[in-house]
C-alpha cells in the first residue's frame, strides 16, 4: 500500500485558501476592508517568512464564523468556491491526485475544515486532515477544537489519523508529501518521498540540496 499526502494552498491551487475566504468576505462587505485586509495580509507575509504564530492568527481568522449563522456561512462558501477556488485549481493539480488512483489519499492543510472540506470533495479526495474549528450547539465559537494542523502539528495530526485507521507511517512501502512551502518541513522529512511543487525559495533551496524532486502542476 502506498500513501500520498498533498498540501492545499499554493500546492493544489495557485493561491491561499483562507486569504482568499477572508478577500471574499471583504468584498462582499461582511468585513471591514481597511482594518481585515490589512491584517489579513500581514498574517499571509508572517506565514510566508515562516514567523506566524499559528494561534494568534487562527484567534483572527476564525472569529468571522462565530460572527455569522451556518446558512449564511454556507451560502457565501458556495459562491467563494464558484469565483475565488475553482479558478484556481489547475489541470494539473488534478492530474497530479488522478496519478495516485488506488493510494490512501488525504489532504492535510493548516487552513480550517470549514473552508477546506469542499474544496476536498471538488478533488475527489477522500481524506482531509486540516484545522478544526470547535462548534457548540452547531454554531462556531471562534475557537480551535485541538491542535492546529500547521508545521509539527502536521505531523500529530497525520499520526493521530494513520493509527486510528490501523497503519502507521512505516507500514507503506512508498509515502509521498507535496507541498510547497518550507513551513512544511517537518511532515517532508518523515516520508520517504517528499515533493516539493512549486515551491517557495527557501524550500526549493532545501530540496535541490537534499536531491528531492521538485514539480509544478501550474499548467
Amino acid at each position: 500500500m502506498r500513501l500520498a499526502l498533498f498540501d492545499l494552498d499554493n500546492t493544489l491551487l495557485t493561491g491561499d485558501s483562507d486569504y482568499e475566504w477572508g478577500q471574499f468576505l471583504v468584498d462582499r462587505g461582511v468585513l471591514d476592508r481597511d482594518a481585515y485586509e490589512a491584517q489579513n495580509r500581514a498574517y499571509y507575509e508572517q506565514y510566508v517568512a515562516g514567523t506566524l504564530d499559528i494561534h494568534e492568527y487562527l484567534g483572527f481568522a476564525l472569529r468571522p464564523l462565530a460572527e455569522h449563522t451556518p446558512a449564511e456561512l454556507e451560502r457565501w462558501h458556495g459562491e467563494f468556491m464558484r469565483l475565488r477556488i475553482l479558478p484556481m485549481i489547475t489541470p494539473g493539480a488534478r492530474q497530479l491526485i488522478q496519478r495516485h488512483d488506488g493510494d490512501l489519499c488525504a489532504i492535510v492543510t493548516a487552513t480550517n475544515t470549514f473552508i477546506t472540506a469542499p474544496i476536498a470533495r471538488e478533488f475527489g479526495v477522500p481524506h482531509l486532515i486540516a484545522t478544526e474549528p470547535e462548534t457548540i450547539d452547531g454554531r462556531f465559537t471562534g475557537r480551535v477544537r485541538g491542535t492546529p494542523c500547521f508545521r509539527e502539528g502536521k505531523i500529530a495530526r497525520v499520526t493521530a489519523w494513520l493509527d486510528g485507521l490501523g497503519h502507521p507511517l512505516q507500514d507503506f512501502e512508498e509515502s509521498t508529501f507535496y507541498s510547497d512551502s518550507h513551513n512544511d518541513l517537518p511532515l517532508l522529512e518523515r516520508v520517504s518521498r517528499p515533493v516539493a511543487v512549486d515551491p517557495d525559495e527557501a524550500l526549493a533551496a532545501e530540496a535541490r540540496r537534499r536531491g528531492w524532486a521538485i514539480i509544478s502542476v501550474r499548467r
